[in-house]
């Protein structure tokens, strides 16, 4: 059987575009290496998606899992290795079968980039966390640390800075790889502390986290922190033959379309700006919107 589209990827963004698929009579396959729901699963909590006060991020992501399957998406749980063919007739081959398809959505994502700590799994939803927007929140009148020294790690730390009573910005370097004006408005922030020439060296607390070991050269600080956000970068989850950008997102154009023809990309592994939960949502309705008109 041939599809009209198979969309590699099970978080928000792919099960998006695989109901606005089914919803408009195609034939869809969804397929997911691991876990469905992305990246948001191991949220606590989530509250900035529309039409939920809070939810659990395990829990946002069933939900949008049971709409696919109970509109008619079939789902398989099978890892993607090779897309071959062009346009209207493509082959998917994954670790147990293989495919034809007219159109592809990669709607892989990225992952967070990792310290490598010992512990540092077992603290994420539990005071670690990799995105301020989404989390700051709960993190309201206490302490917080933020890793890291890119445009995204100065970001992070001025938006906690409105929230949390201090944050100390923990960086390897003396020099900042961000834009000098956010750089400098950060610095103008009373509650901010920075941290230089150090590195995050241990994390500590139970269950939650309570305190870190940061190693200034080479002299141990200890630091009595709730939270820790963990800004060193993101790992692009694109592994198939089209063009990327010098950090290794995919390229697209304003409809999704790769520079493959017929081959879409959606949600955080995308060359963009802005990776939320409702942006990968409107990736995976633009991209369906452009396969339906052609």
């Amino acid at each position: 059987m041939k599809y009209d589209v198979i969309v590699i990827g099970g978080g928000i963004a792919g099960l998006t575009a695989s109901i606005y698929l089914k919803r408009a009579s195609k034939n869809v396959l969804l397929l997911e290496e691991s876990t469905f729901g992305g990246q948001i699963i191991t949220a606590s909590s989530v509250e900035n998606y529309p039409g939920f006060e809070h939810i659990s991020g395990a829990e946002l992501g069933m939900i949008i899992y049971n709409q696919a399957k109970n509109c008619g998406v079939e789902i398989k749980q099978e890892k993607v290795l090779e897309i071959d063919g062009v346009d209207n007739n493509f082959t998917i081959s994954t670790n147990d079968n293989k495919y034809e398809c007219k159109k592809v959505i990669i709607a892989t994502g990225a992952k967070p980039r990792r310290l490598g700590l010992p512990n540092e799994e077992e603290y994420v939803g539990k005071g670690l966390s990799f995105c301020a927007t989404c989390d700051g929140n709960f993190f309201k009148n206490r302490v917080v640390a933020v890793i890291g020294g890119g445009n995204v790690a100065i970001d992070d730390a001025i938006y906690l800075s409105n929230i949390a009573s201090k944050v100390y910005l923990i960086h390897r370097r003396d020099g900042f790889r961000s834009e000098e004006s956010q750089l400098e408005l950060l610095k103008s922030k009373e509650n901010v502390e920075f941290i230089l020439n150090a590195n995050l060296k241990e994390i500590k607390g139970s269950p939650m986290i309570n305190k870190i070991i940061v190693d200034q050269n080479g002299k141990d600080i200890e630091l009595d922190v709730n939270g820790v956000f963990m800004c060193i970068g993101r790992i692009p989850n694109a592994t198939f033959d089209v063009k990327v950008d010098e950090q290794g997102y995919i390229i697209t154009d304003d409809t999704m379309e790769t520079s493959i023809k017929g081959v879409y990309a959606i949600g955080d592994v995308r060359q963009k700006e802005v990776r939320q939960l409702t942006t990968a949502a409107a990736d995976g309705t633009i991209a369906v919107s452009s396969i339906i008109k052609n």
